[in-house]
């Protein structure tokens, strides 16, 4: 089953009931098998799910990848298999967790958030990750096809490195390191959105440069959501007591941590920063408006008394003053143009101009 809303559809059913909860997106699951050993590597794609199942016992190093988590039936198949509780199917299924850490004693369960920067659209996608630790395996779970474990696959083909000569934990190290390395790429684009968005509000504070700001609000919450419990997740894989994590291991995960709180605090400062634009914005607005009202107020101010005397002038009585002198209008005018331009000097002379 696949609904996309969660409250809705999952109030009531039993725990551990396997709906998939999110969107649809792709047509056919893909299943991807790497096996390897420190002399040996295999990667195909398959099409059952029975086909991994030979890879269950192996001494070597198995590595599953499913994109696609919208046929139910295929991770159920998947889980019987490798053991996985109900509990753990249904979150895998459910695409609104939060980023967590889950130990079942035998196999080690991750919820994590990969991100992506549409610069066309000029927004921050957000895919969810799940990741099963066990002695031997690692099962991953995306939602589609593309993701940032490209760079390992290379590694793992190459043997270049260490990689193939450690066991499934430090895999997952890699893993999880590939997507927190992946949030700095993510910060750097919004960076340098943000450095552009400063200095177009600088020059001309519009309507569009508004809703640029609120939308860098709205990403920067979005990966706060993804990062924060991410550092409380792997602060608790440092202090785990777990034979699956090695003690070799212990110290790229306590790095891991280190960059976690990186992104951190770069986000948290993004977030000031656009918050200060948006005060910016608001006073750059302000003072436009002030500098109208001030150009209105001395044009008013200037033609105040040029009314009076237009008023008198304007009144219909016979025995005006300069009423039948041949220049009056003309000493009217004059008049009137001596007391605007003595206004303005004395305006300018205040420095209100």
């Amino acid at each position: 089953m696949e609904r996309e809303g969660k409250f809705s559809h999952t109030r009531g059913l039993a725990p551990g009931t396997l709906i998939h909860v999110g969107k649809r997106r792709m047509e056919r699951p893909r299943i991807t098998i790497i096996d390897y050993d420190r002399e040996n590597f295999v990667e195909k794609t398959v099409e059952r799910v029975e086909e991994c199942f030979p890879y269950r016992n192996t001494p070597t190093i198995t590595w599953i990848n499913i994109d696609g988590l919208h046929d139910v039936g295929l991770i159920e198949k998947l889980g019987k298999e490798y053991g996985l509780h109900p509990l753990i199917m249904e979150d895998i299924l459910d695409t609104t967790q939060r980023p967590k850490l889950e130990n079942l004693g035998y196999y080690l369960f991750f919820v994590t958030k990969m991100l992506y920067f549409d610069g066309d659209r000029k927004k921050t996608e957000v895919e969810q990750v799940s990741i099963l630790l066990g002695d031997t395996f690692v099962l991953s779970f995306q939602e589609r096809i593309g993701d940032v474990f490209e760079p390992i696959r290379k590694r793992l083909k190459s043997s270049a490195g260490e990689l193939r000569s450690r066991g499934s934990d430090y895999l997952v190290y890699c893993l999880l390191d590939a997507i927190v390395d992946n949030y700095f790429t993510v910060l750097e684009k919004l960076g340098e959105e943000i450095e552009f968005m400063e200095e177009e509000l600088v020059k001309n504070p519009t309507q569009k440069i508004l809703r640029a700001i609120h939308r860098l609000k709205r990403e920067l919450i979005i990966m706060r959501r993804a990062v924060w419990p991410l550092r409380e997740m792997l602060n608790q894989l440092e202090r785990i007591e777990s034979p699956l994590i090695k003690p070799d291991t212990r110290i790229y995960l306590r790095d891991l941590y280190d960059h976690t709180i990186q992104v951190i605090d770069t986000i948290e400062t993004f977030r000031e920063m656009v918050s200060g634009m948006l005060d910016i914005y608001l006073s750059s607005i302000n003072n436009k408006m002030n500098e109208i009202m001030k150009v209105l107020t001395i044009i008013g101010t200037i033609f105040l008394p040029l009314t009076f005397i237009t008023g008198i002038y304007g009144m219909n009585f016979r025995y005006m003053p300069e009423l039948y002198w041949r220049w009056g209008y003309f000493a009217v005018l004059g008049f009137m143009l001596v007391i605007a331009i003595g206004m303005l000097l004395y305006f300018k002379k205040k420095k209100w101009l």
